[in-house]
């Protein structure tokens, strides 16, 4: 009984040793690279900042600095939906609410970019709950609504120009018809005023009609 107990104490304590031993080596390596990212991002070099901001997180998966940081590089790449995901990555993973702020903030600008304005409003609101005093984001929730009601004003007209269009072209289809009715209706009469033309009135007013001898039972009209 002794030794088990001896032996559970033994495996206990490993447990508690070992795991932030492992944390211990992921924490240099993470710093290391984040170090080498900021340093590359600084000089403008956003391909070198991704691939160093890369290595951090594949150090630590759950790493919410490295992930905005990645974020960033990839934003100044011109790579928003990849820079969206990354913000993304940071906020579930970031417990301080100043930098999750800065992160809902920085998936605002990348809708705004995108001009989906409805979702950017939304991005900033999030900012905002978490940094009610920050005023750069405020400016651009202000922004985002306006630019929202702008284009939702747009989609509207443009919603009501189509209507006016397929009227149009219903009207136009329509005359269009009613002037093929009317051609046809005079070229129909035309064509009985030359078949009555063809038929000989008498003095009488009665219609003659000529027939040849041998079909008697056919009619033959001149």
């Amino acid at each position: 009984m002794k030794r088990i107990i001896i032996t559970l104490s033994f495996v206990f304590i490993f447990f508690i040793v070992a795991f932030p031993q492992k944390q211990v080596r992921k924490e240099p390596q993470v710093r290391k690279e984040l170090r080498n990212g900021n340093k590359e991002y600084s000089q403008k070099k956003y391909t070198e900042a991704e691939i160093a901001y890369r290595k951090a997180l594949a150090a630590d998966s759950l790493s919410a600095d490295a992930a905005y940081n990645l974020g960033n590089s990839l934003y100044k790449q011109e790579k928003a939906p990849e820079a969206a995901e990354q913000y993304q990555t940071a906020v579930a993973n970031e417990k301080d609410k100043g930098k999750a702020a800065a992160a809902w903030h920085n998936i605002g600008n990348v809708f705004m970019k995108g001009k989906d304005y409805a979702k950017s409003v939304e991005a900033y609101k999030q900012a905002l709950r978490r940094n009610p005093l920050d005023d750069e984001t405020r400016y651009n929730l202000a922004l985002a609504q306006k630019l929202l009601e702008n284009q939702q004003q747009q989609q509207n007209k443009d919603k009501n120009k189509d209507k006016d269009k397929d009227k149009k072209d219903k009207d136009k289809d329509k005359d269009k018809q009613n002037q093929q009715n009317k051609d046809q209706n005079k070229q129909d009469q035309n064509k009985d005023q030359k078949i009555r033309n063809r038929i000989r009135i008498s003095s009488n007013n009665k219609i003659r009609i000529r027939c040849k001898s041998k079909m008697p039972n056919r009619f033959w009209m001149r």
